[in-house]
């Protein structure tokens, strides 16, 4: 899934990043099943999961800041070190079987506020390793790269993994961030790493409210911004019933969900990997627009399908659409921005995208429970349908508005 075409470089960033996903793989529902072994309270249960959600949204903008003030490769090496020592000293505290229930909420809030300022790095040091215009492939192949790591390599081996040893999962997972680390390192430094990072530096709360002002002034990175807000309203809200829907009204077998869901990954993968070529074929901005028409026509479906088959397949083309508008929106935005502010900003559109995630699942739950699965995903299927009218009518590539130091 790599191309010799995207250069040396790329190359040793994609293999970190899909090691990094496979541990990630490895780890996350190793945590969930340690948690449930700890303690049958689901509070307590979910409490881990939101443990791993609220870092992005607390320190998501202060990890860009960093990000634009260090050395990204270096940054993003010493993070994936520190996060190998992290799942290793977890490791040895299962096999211990001294774990408790502060110890998983400790690991998952850390690795999850170290990721903040990973994905920092990692979104503002792309554009130096690659051209502008293959971006759109470069963003393709690192998803198609980590969907496949992680969702048709690692999340299946994790469960396997547990049963054997309920150690052997973080410590893979130590291995894979190590790897990564090292994988980062041999990175060769282009002047882009450091170019413009000399500027006059204020404070970190200033540096934040700069970011968020540049993401504010560029109209259409700022609609495509809210439309992904908007979008991922919809999208929590289809996943935190997900299961419920295909069990009770598409009728699909218990046995066959792993199936079933792996349609999604399907989608993604080959989403992920035509994303460079409809952003050269149509533009990004139209290829934008374009997919959240495709999106809503394929939930659509979704929400009208009775049958495994139908579904998966409505499925898997939503999927595709959401891979393609995610490596879309993250190349749209790495050319945009200029290079000493890439940090911050691509920190600040990860945190407005994500703000409606949570409220999302939880008025989906809330309406599964008095209503039924089938009006959430009505309704989601609806909200894209007003997405892309939106998108539409107000998407235009226009250049972004010019700010004192920043243009």
């Amino acid at each position: 899934m790599t191309s010799s075409a995207l250069g040396r470089d790329f190359r040793l960033l994609w293999s970190a990043a899909v090691s990094s996903r496979f541990g990630d793989a490895l780890r996350t529902p190793a945590l969930a099943l340690l948690a449930a072994a700890v303690t049958r309270d689901p509070r307590i249960i979910a409490a881990v999961t939101v443990a791993g959600q609220v870092p992005p949204l607390l320190f998501g903008l202060l990890g860009g800041v960093y990000a634009d003030r260090w050395d990204r490769r270096r940054t993003m090496a010493v993070v994936d070190g520190v996060r190998a020592a992290v799942v290793a000293a977890l490791a040895v505290v299962v096999a211990l079987d001294r774990v408790n229930v502060l110890v998983l909420l400790a690991a998952a809030f850390l690795l999850a506020t170290l990721g903040t300022l990973f994905d920092s790095a990692s979104f503002a040091l792309l554009p130096a390793l690659v051209p502008p215009d293959a971006l759109p492939r470069a963003n393709g192949r690192l998803q198609a790269g980590s969907a496949v790591a992680g969702g048709f390599l690692g999340a299946p081996a994790a469960g396997v993994l547990f049963a054997v040893a309920p150690a052997l999962p973080f410590a893979l997972d130590a291995l894979t961030f190590a790897a990564a680390a090292l994988l980062v390192l041999a990175l060769g430094p282009p002047p882009a790493i450091t170019t413009g990072m000399e500027w006059r530096r204020g404070s970190v709360w200033s540096e934040i409210v700069e970011g968020l002002r540049w993401l504010r002034a560029h109209r259409t990175l700022w609609r495509v911004t809210v439309l992904t807000a908007a979008s991922n309203l919809a999208i929590s809200g289809i996943m935190a019933v997900l299961v419920l829907y295909a069990l009770d009204v598409l009728r699909v077998p218990p046995a066959g969900y792993g199936l079933f869901a792996a349609a999604a990954i399907v989608g993604g993968v080959v989403g992920a990997l035509g994303a460079g070529r409809l952003a050269a074929w149509l533009g990004t901005v139209p290829a934008l627009r374009a997919v959240l028409a495709v999106e809503t026509v394929a939930l659509t479906g979704f929400a009208l399908a009775r049958h495994p088959v139908s579904g998966g397949i409505a499925l898997a083309v939503f999927a595709a659409g959401t891979v393609v508008w995610n490596s879309l929106w993250a190349s749209y935005g790495q050319r945009q921005v200029p290079g000493e502010l890439l940090g911050r900003v691509g920190a600040a559109q990860r945190m407005v995208g994500l703000l409606t995630a949570p409220l999302g699942a939880a008025l989906a739950g809330l309406a599964a429970a008095a209503y039924g699965t089938v009006p959430v995903t009505g309704a989601a299927a609806g909200t894209f349908a007003l997405v892309t009218f939106a998108a539409w009518r107000t998407l235009r590539p226009v250049a972004p508005a010019v700010l004192s130091g920043v243009a």
